[in-house]
C-alpha cells in the first residue's frame, strides 16, 4: 500500500470509530472558558485565574495596551487588564492566545510544519480581523465582534493538527508533498468539527471550520466571510475564478470597499496592529 493510501485509509478508519486521537484544549484556557462560564465570576478571580500562566497573563496586558482596545492611557497590571478587556471578551480572546500551545511536535519536520501552519493562520487571522475593523464602524447593527472573530479564525484549520500528528508515523509522505495535501483537503474539515465537538464550541466557531473552504457567499455575512477574506490575500483558493467571483461579491455587499482591499491604508495599519498582538 503507497504512503498516501496508508494515511488516508488509517484517517478513514480511525474516524468511522471514533479512535483519532484529538488535540485537548490548553489546560490554562480550559480554566478561564469555566470560570468565564460561572455567573458569579469576577474581574479579580478571572485576573487569578489567568495569572496561573505568566506567558498568558503578559499577552492579556499586551492586548490591552493595544491598538484594537483604543485606550491612550496603559494598564500594567492584569487586573487593569482584565477590566478593559471586559469579561464577555476575556473568554475568547485567552483561548485564542493559548491556541499556540498545540502547534508544537517533538518531530522537527512535524514542528516545521506546525510553525509554518500557526504563521499563515495567523497572517489569514490577521487580515480578517483588520477587515472587520474597517467594517464594523458603518455596519454597526451586525452582530459581530473582534474576540469571537480572531478565535474563530485561529481555529478555522485546527483539523490539520490530527493529520500531521498521523502523518508522523508515516515518514514517506514527506517526500511527496500532494500526498499529505490531499489528506488535508480531505479530512481536515470534519476532523476540526469533531474537536470543537469535543471542546464544546459552540455552533458558531463549528460553523467556520465547516464553511471556510468553500467559496460560495451565501449573502449572510458571517465571521467566515472575514476568515475567505484572509484566504484571498494570499491566492489561497486553488480555483482563481471563484476566488476572483466571492472576492467580487464581497465588494458587493460592501465587506470591503475596494479589490485590493489590502492596499487600503486603513487595512494595511489594522493589519500590522494585529500583527503584533502575536509576537
Amino acid at each position: 500500500m503507497s504512503a498516501e493510501n496508508a494515511l488516508v485509509t488509517l484517517l478513514m478508519a480511525k474516524l468511522a470509530t471514533n479512535m483519532l486521537v484529538l488535540p485537548t484544549l490548553p489546560e490554562i484556557a480550559v480554566r478561564v472558558r469555566q470560570a468565564a462560564d460561572d455567573p458569579d465570576i469576577n474581574l479579580h478571580s478571572m485576573a487569578e485565574v489567568i495569572s496561573l500562566d505568566p506567558a498568558l497573563a503578559a499577552r492579556m496586558i499586551k492586548i490591552a495596551n493595544s491598538a484594537f482596545i483604543g485606550r491612550s492611557i496603559k494598564v500594567s497590571t492584569l487586573n487593569q487588564a482584565v477590566t478593559r478587556i471586559g469579561l464577555s471578551q476575556v473568554k475568547n480572546i485567552a483561548t485564542a492566545m493559548a491556541l499556540e500551545q498545540l502547534f508544537v511536535s517533538h518531530s522537527q519536520e512535524i514542528a516545521a510544519k506546525m510553525a509554518e501552519l500557526w504563521r499563515d493562520t495567523v497572517h489569514v487571522t490577521c487580515v480578517a480581523m483588520a477587515c472587520l475593523q474597517d467594517y464594523l464602524p458603518q455596519h454597526k447593527h451586525e452582530n459581530l465582534n473582534l474576540d469571537t472573530l480572531t478565535l474563530a479564525a485561529l481555529i478555522h484549520r485546527i483539523g490539520v493538527l490530527p493529520i500531521l500528528g498521523e502523518a508522523e508515523k508515516h515518514p514517506q509522505v514527506f517526500g511527496e508533498e500532494e500526498f499529505l495535501l490531499h489528506a488535508i483537503d480531505e479530512f481536515s474539515t470534519p476532523i476540526g468539527e469533531a474537536i470543537l465537538r469535543s471542546w464544546s464550541f459552540a455552533d458558531t466557531f463549528i460553523d467556520v471550520v465547516h464553511g471556510w473552504q468553500l467559496t460560495e457567499f451565501t449573502q449572510t455575512i458571517t465571521y467566515t466571510d472575514f476568515i475567505r477574506l484572509g484566504l484571498i490575500s494570499v491566492n489561497y483558493y486553488p480555483d482563481k475564478r471563484e476566488q476572483d467571483k466571492l472576492l467580487d461579491s464581497y465588494l458587493q455587499a460592501g465587506l470591503i470597499k475596494k479589490r485590493d482591499f489590502m492596499q487600503q491604508p486603513e487595512i494595511a495599519r489594522a493589519f500590522n496592529e494585529a500583527k503584533a498582538l502575536f509576537v
